[in-house]
């Protein structure tokens, strides 16, 4: 049995998942005839299996995802010309550890967030630092981030350190000449070292226009699109599909 100074030294060590793990499986009757190479066994399994699931969540507290229940087990397929193949292939987080870049391209309530919200909680189970954005809601945070502090450098580092930042509503309004230039100094600090994945209803040929026009245009262009994966989600409303199968 263990005694309070050792539970102490464990809690003090960040361990006290082992004293729920010994808690449990002290118990049990197998436990006395178990060899100690066994029980070390045993409860460093249950010590890295509860120190994943605890990263793991607070991961996807952070990460914010506007789906939270979103997953890639779950995805529907028929009808909607997504390739299986590739957001299988997706969701073992490779992209990320190649710095490439996703656009969900489609319609309104073509499934573009779902999509991205479980690639972003895929990442997260792969400990991936992650954080979900609309772009509507980033320029919001910059617009006050200059108002008190007349520049953007934290609001900057902040999102250029995420893993995995998924950027929703992508170029939906139109944007002032600050804000592009905001926005090519945050893909600027992301291209070739982090993931981004964009949900957009337009085509990369409207992109140009949508981003204010001129040379930064053309340099957040050329960051995002030369390693990017493309995936048209189709045309099928995803929402009306959904609310008729629960009905």
């Amino acid at each position: 049995m263990l005694n309070d100074e050792t539970k102490r030294k464990l809690r003090e060590l960040k361990l006290g998942e082992l004293i729920e793990g010994y808690d449990i499986y002290s118990k049990g009757i197998e436990w006395n005839s178990m060899s100690f190479e066994q029980k070390f066994q045993l409860l460093s399994d249950y010590l890295f299996q509860e120190k994943y699931n605890n990263s793991v969540k607070l991961l996807l507290s952070k990460a914010k995802l506007r789906i939270p229940k979103a997953e890639v087990t779950s995805l529907i397929y028929d009808g909607r010309g997504i390739d299986r193949s590739l957001i299988t292939e997706l969701s073992s987080c490779q992209y990320i550890s190649s710095a490439k870049n996703i656009v969900f391209q489609g319609f309104t309530g073509s499934g573009k967030t779902y999509l991205a919200c479980a690639l972003g909680k895929q990442a997260c189970k792969l400990r991936f630092s992650t954080k979900y954005i609309r772009l509507p809601d980033l320029l919001v945070e910059y617009d006050e981030e200059m108002l008190m502090r007349k520049n953007a450098k934290k609001l900057l580092k902040r999102y250029s350190t995420y893993s995995l930042l998924i950027v929703d509503e992508w170029l939906m309004d139109d944007i002032s000449e600050k804000e592009q230039h905001f926005i090519f100094e945050l893909i600027e600090r992301r291209h070739e070292q982090t993931s981004t994945i964009f949900c957009t209803q337009y085509k990369r040929e409207d992109w140009f226009d949508r981003l204010g026009g001129g040379v930064h245009a053309d340099a957040i262009l050329d960051r995002i699109v030369h390693n990017a994966i493309f995936v048209e989600t189709g045309s099928m409303n995803m929402r009306e599909y959904c609310s008729k199968l629960s009905n």
